[in-house]
């Protein structure tokens, strides 16, 4: 048997000293627990005490102290890493082999763009930039990266909307995305966002998907058409160099044929002057040469029936017309031609 006291008498003093005890136990735990901090290589440390900027960043890699109890507020802000924006798509699974998941209302919005010529373009492009200041970004504009995101938004529409939409789907990527850059690194400066842009990449563009369809019929007709002018300039080069090639020679042998006509009719003036004047001079001999010369010709040719109705002229054999009183014959023959 075991007698229990009927009263238990408990000490308030005691129970007050182990409950401050253990209220300051937990309160040095919790301030041992909150007084460091550990800065990571890629990252700068903001330090905030009672809310105000203490001074410089903490950019020294390891443990650092701070006053426990959220009296000192550590914002860890990383500087190294390349972030990006993407604007009318948003990527599913990095890697070698990178898909992409559809796009929300907002992001379609986004890459809708008026282009110069008032034709609407869908532009997906992603923009990537580091922190380069790690107090403005945080402190300078409220929500730096929206403001950095509409500010995308803004820059592209506006140099789209400088070019046609032929320049926006082929020739003028490089130089929208250069541009883009420029004006957005102008942009980030002014408002000290603290961004550094890193490139500006035109991932896609497109026409809308209601009129995707009748804009590929449109680019086929066109490239159908290029094709057709290439082939007739082809064919004309071919053809019609040769043309004027052949019309130059025609050309040529006209006029030469013409000068040797001109040429042939002042010989036969010339030898007509020159037959007269030996003429007017000797009138008797003269005709009888022309007489002996005309009957040479004419008794060296022979004709006969071609039985059809028609005379055919044939070259006879040599005769040798001279005068009866004539002694010197020798002379006269022409014995190389004979030989011949």
């Amino acid at each position: 048997m075991v007698d229990f006291p009927n009263e238990i008498r408990i000490n308030p003093a005691a129970i007050n000293k182990l409950i401050i005890g253990g209220v300051v136990v937990v309160l040095v735990g919790i301030g041992v627990m909150t007084c460091f901090y550990k800065v990571d290589p890629r990252e700068e440390a903001i330090v905030q005490r009672l809310g105000k900027f203490t001074g410089q960043p903490v950019t020294e890699q390891g443990l650092h102290f701070k006053l426990p109890f959220n009296i000192d507020k550590v914002t860890h802000v990383e500087v190294t890493t390349v972030k990006k924006l993407e604007f009318g798509f948003s990527t599913q699974t990095p890697g070698a082999r990178t898909r992409y998941s559809p796009r929300s209302r907002g992001q379609a919005d986004a890459s809708l763009i008026v282009s110069g010529d008032l034709n609407i373009a869908d532009v997906q492009w992603s923009t990537q930039y580091v922190v380069s200041d790690s107090y403005n970004h945080l402190f300078k504009v409220r929500n730096a990266v929206e403001t950095f995101r509409a500010m995308n938004e803004a820059v592209m529409s506006e140099v789209v909307g400088d070019r046609t939409i032929n320049e926006v789907l082929t020739s003028g990527r490089s130089e929208i995305q250069q541009e883009v850059k420029d004006k957005l690194q102008s942009l980030a400066n002014q408002y000290e966002l603290g961004i550094k842009l890193d490139k500006v990449i035109l991932q896609d563009v497109n026409p809308p998907e209601a009129v995707k369809e009748s804009w590929n019929d449109v680019n086929e007709a066109q490239q159908e058409r290029s094709s057709m002018i290439n082939k007739a300039q082809a064919d004309y080069n071919k053809i019609i160099p040769k043309s004027s090639g052949e019309a130059e020679k025609t050309i040529e042998e006209a006029k030469g044929y013409a000068v040797e006509r001109v040429n042939r009719a002042q010989g036969d003036a010339d030898l007509f002057k020159q037959v007269f004047s030996a003429y007017q001079k000797a009138p008797e001999v003269t005709r009888k040469r022309i007489y002996l010369e005309t009957i040479g010709k004419v008794l060296a040719t022979q004709q006969r029936d071609d039985g059809k109705g028609g005379v055919v002229v044939e070259q006879g054999p040599r005769k040798v017309i001279m005068d009866q009183d004539a002694k010197g014959l020798l002379p006269l023959l022409n014995l190389n031609q004979e030989a011949k």
